[in-house]
């Protein structure tokens, strides 16, 4: 299938790695151009320089952080100069460890970290971006999010609560931008595979074995597969989906909506 977006400009944030690099990776694969967006240069230089050699587009990088509005506004300005990002996906980061029940995340600190993360670094990118989309006529804005947001999970209180912001935001969104011919979603994925990862974000065995357990399909989502739901979001063939949120969890949600 061909998703129609060859030549398309993809805004990828944490992309030097993890899932931001799988991501642009599968928007590149489509034909895409991608920016890389991310605190350390040398990482973006090098996941652009994988992604020129294997899909023959054109890889971008700007190095910052979501929450620093000087990188914000040499990342905006960066678009502009390229006439301004056709897909913007926004993915950011994990909540502070150790995870907690909810009533022992007692710590301000935590809360505002969670929330300069989660929602915060959102709102900033997408105050800078999104305005350069509007007289285009085209556009597709994504937010991973969790599927906390949908069925909240034991001790992820501070990944539910500013999810579920991000979700709000970007319904809203999606109501305003949508006569612009903008479409605005979420991707709320869980039970995916974080082998790529080392240290304290990747599960232990029995964390992975217990995550198996939790969906029909007896197994972890692989990233490629998260990848590829973002990739067909930001198609040509997605048009008319808009303000939803698609679970990429095998089925571990028991809701019907």
């Amino acid at each position: 299938m061909n998703l129609g977006i060859d030549g398309k400009l993809a805004l990828v944030t944490a992309s030097s790695g993890g899932m931001g690099r799988n991501i642009a990776r599968t928007l590149a694969a489509e034909g895409a151009n991608v920016l890389l967006f991310a605190r350390t240069a040398e990482k973006l230089q090098a996941v652009a320089e994988e992604i020129e050699g294997d899909y023959g587009v054109k890889a971008h990088v700007v190095a910052g952080s979501m929450l620093v509005a000087d990188d914000v506004a040499r990342l905006s300005g960066t678009l502009a100069s390229l006439g301004g990002a056709d897909i913007m996906v926004l993915v950011t980061g994990r909540p502070p460890n150790p995870l907690r029940d909810t009533l022992k995340e007692t710590e301000p600190e935590r809360w505002q970290e969670a929330y300069e993360n989660q929602l915060l670094s959102v709102v900033q990118v997408v105050n800078a971006v999104a305005p350069q989309m509007l007289d285009k006529g085209w556009g597709r804005i994504l937010a991973i999010t969790s599927a906390s947001a949908k069925q909240p999970m034991a001790v992820h209180a501070l990944s539910t609560v500013f999810r579920a912001g991000v979700t709000a935001y970007l319904k809203g969104l999606a109501n305003e931008l949508g006569p612009k011919g903008i479409t605005v979603n979420c991707v709320a994925p869980a039970l995916i595979d974080t082998s790529h990862r080392s240290g304290s974000a990747a599960y232990t065995p029995a964390q992975a074995e217990r995550r198996v357990s939790m969906t029909p399909l007896h197994r972890m989502g692989t990233q490629e597969e998260l990848a590829g739901v973002v990739a067909f979001l930001a198609s040509a063939q997605a048009g008319f989906v808009t303000g939803s949120t698609i679970a990429v969890e095998g089925g571990m949600i028991g809701s019907l909506f």
